[in-house]
Order: C-alpha cells, then structure tokens, then sequence
C-alpha cells in the first residue's frame, strides 16, 4: 500500500482514542489485505506483517466495529470528489435477486404449491 493510500485509510481505522497509529497497525492491516487478496486462510499470513494471530484479532475486531463498511463509504466518497466513479463498474449480488418460483426445480411433495404441481 502506498502512503498516499494509506493516508486515506489511517484515519478511518480505530485503535486507540489518542494519538496516531502506531507503524505495526499499517502492517497488520496490509496483512489483512494479503489475505483477502491471496485467498488464504489466517495462518498463512507472511511474518512481514506480524504473527497471524496478531493480524487476525486486529482484523476482527474492526470487522465487528463495522470499520470496513465505513471505510468503504469514505473511499468512495473520496473517488466521487474527484471524479472518478464510474458506475458501469457496478454489479449485482445473485444471492439477493429474487428467482421464481418454478427455478428452483420439479416438484416435489415437500413443495405442492409450486406452479409445476398444477401442471
């Protein structure tokens, strides 16, 4: 991660109430991002970003602080100031797009209401 992005994201990431972050946080957040990246599990992380278990916990403890939403938000927020969102980019998740009621196969005697039963 560059600085200039980083500098984006650091104020968004919660540790402490006072002060900056400290160097090793800017480590264990691009560890998080290694994994997500790579498609790895947790105990793959590389030692360059700290102990697995270190980049875990911090990973999930802004997980449940719901930073990554926000941090979302503010990052495109940023990219719309200067122009740069381009919504032809956008795509839908198939797991929320309602299907009808005949896709999900024949008939069955679990579901008798389908439109197939009637046939």
């Amino acid at each position: 991660m560059t600085d200039a992005e980083w500098a984006l994201i650091e104020p968004l990431l919660t540790v402490a109430a006072t002060g900056p972050l400290p160097r090793w946080v800017r480590d264990q957040f691009n560890g998080a991002i290694w994994a997500f990246r790579a498609g790895s599990g947790r105990r793959d992380v590389p030692d360059r970003y700290g102990p697995w278990s270190t980049v875990y916990s911090r990973f999930s403890s802004w997980a449940g602080a719901e930073v990554f939403p926000g941090l979302m938000d503010a990052l495109i927020a940023e990219a719309a100031g200067r122009g740069l969102v381009n919504l032809d980019l956008v795509s839908l998740d198939s797991t929320v797009v309602r299907a009808h009621q005949d896709s999900a196969g024949p008939p069955s005697p679990e579901r008798p209401w389908t439109l197939w039963s009637r046939r």
